[in-house]
């Protein structure tokens, strides 16, 4: 009885901040005009037109979003494995410095960093009066592109990353590293055969806390690209906040949260429950 007793806090706050909410959220999806004219409300209904109609036409949204949160996450898995390595097997001294180094970012607002790389990637600034020295950069500028929108996306969740990529490393016996050297496989040999298959939960759960929050950002997108860049988080901010067309904003919300939703259970069913402790 005790063990039930303990979970029911949990329960409830499932209840009333996830699962009534999205709820809410579907029903809302389904409502039609009451009039002619957005300003005159909506009513409850059965509107299933909503989701064709809002997924015919913002479509390429859709894609982008997800296209730029993959490239993104393929990015911080390639910049945050050394990292994560290197903490784990090599900064025994410094480990702890590092680490706060690597969450240090959070403790300045997202807004202010994303706002950094505005001024970072901006046309007179030395990263991009550099690549134009060398005749790196086709268009001349970084911003507003799909590319400054790609670098604040991997920025900006580069934690995530690495986080999950330390303590899956971290958990790592080195004697199976040298174990590896002793049936004299080259380094190498050793990383392929050893280290990675032994940290792939790390990198699952890395590319998952990645690809979700990057898939949904709006701000990046934002401040860092143009109008050709925008990607459905800033479609479902401009339905809900600016246009205040509620049915069509939940509709959009809801295919959303389905497809994440179907991206965590294969990686539930990859990885297994134990895996996520």
């Amino acid at each position: 009885m005790v063990p039930y007793l303990l979970i029911l806090p949990g329960l409830a706050w499932i209840l009333f901040f996830f699962l009534v909410p999205l709820l809410s959220l579907v029903a809302t999806s389904l409502q039609k005009r009451a009039g002619t004219s957005l300003s005159e409300g909506f009513v409850p209904a059965l509107q299933f037109s909503n989701y064709t109609s809002a997924l015919g036409e913002y479509f390429p949204q859709f894609i982008r979003a997800f296209l730029y949160a993959g490239i993104a996450t393929a990015l911080a898995l390639v910049i945050a494995y050394p990292i994560a390595y290197y903490i784990a097997f090599k900064a025994t001294k410094y480990k702890y410095l590092m680490l706060v180094l690597v969450i240090a970012p959070f403790f300045a607002s997202f807004l202010l960093r994303t706002n950094a790389w505005k001024t970072i990637l901006s046309a007179d600034g030395f990263v991009v009066e550099t690549l134009n020295a060398l005749s790196l950069l086709p268009e001349d500028r970084i911003l507003n592109t799909s590319v400054a929108v790609i670098f604040g996306l991997t920025y900006n969740f580069l934690p995530f990353m690495i986080l999950p990529l330390y303590a899956s490393l971290d958990r790592i016996d080195p004697r199976l590293v040298e174990a590896a050297s002793d049936l004299y496989a080259s380094p190498a040999t050793g990383f392929w055969r050893v280290v990675w298959p032994l940290s792939m939960p790390g990198v699952l759960g890395g590319v998952v806390l990645t690809f979700i929050p990057a898939s949904g950002d709006y701000i990046n997108a934002q401040l860092l690209g143009s109008t050709n860049d925008k990607m459905i988080g800033n479609v479902i901010q401009a339905q809900f906040i600016v246009l205040r067309d509620y049915p069509i904003a939940s509709a959009l919300s809801a295919m959303f949260m389905f497809v994440l939703l179907i991206i965590i259970v294969a990686y539930i069913r990859r990885v297994g429950t134990r895996q996520l402790v």
